[in-house]
């Protein structure tokens, strides 16, 4: 008996086939964008320069807490998620000069005004090992939506635009006039004592 021969497949082309099926799913999908938060770190500290302890008045510090249960106090009394944001505007305003809310100092704004008054306000925020990621994002974002939106405010009544649409100058000075002061202290584990 004859031995047969197996037929054989002609593969030349297959390679370039699946190099064309490679870059069309790579043009046509789309790519997951990561997400998180924008923060510039401040730089690092020289290694001469000599540490300073600088006293904050209590008066100027709001506390924001969020535990292992997700709730948030801000201050001594919880508050809801869409309460945070109107609370922390009060805060930083101080619009009745409360002696219990932060003291404002008057600033010298290059290319805007002298003697602005200008919050002195800090957000401390603090959160246990156990708050859900979720809890901790929704409350940053609170906390830099107040913030965001203070500038708009300030935009309107001085530019006669909101902060996205002032030139780089104009952002600048909003800056300076209400300055981002979050504070994040390193988590805590209040489940053990």
């Amino acid at each position: 008996m004859a031995k047969r021969k197996t037929p054989e497949l002609n593969t030349q082309s297959t390679a370039d086939i699946a190099f064309l099926l490679l870059c069309y799913f790579l043009m046509v999908s789309t790519m997951d964008q990561q997400s998180g938060l924008q923060r510039r770190l401040p730089p690092m500290p020289d290694k001469n320069q000599k540490v300073e302890d600088q006293k904050v008045n209590r008066r100027n510090i709001i506390i924001v807490r969020i535990n292992s249960a997700d709730r948030i106090f801000a201050g001594t009394e919880g508050v809801d998620i869409s309460q945070l944001k109107d609370k922390v505007k009060e805060f930083l305003q101080n619009p009745t000069d409360d002696p219990k809310l932060p003291e404002k100092e008057k600033k010298d704004i290059e290319g805007f005004q002298k003697d602005f008054p200008v919050s002195k306000g800090v957000i401390s925020l603090q959160n246990d090992r156990g708050t859900s990621y979720r809890a901790y994002i929704a409350v940053q974002n609170e906390l830099v939506k107040a913030v965001n939106e203070l500038r708009d405010e300030f935009g309107m009544e001085y530019f006669g635009k909101p902060y996205a649409k002032l030139t780089e100058e104009q952002q600048t000075i909003a800056k300076k006039a209400i300055p981002q002061n979050i504070s994040e202290a390193e988590p805590k584990d209040v489940s053990k004592k």
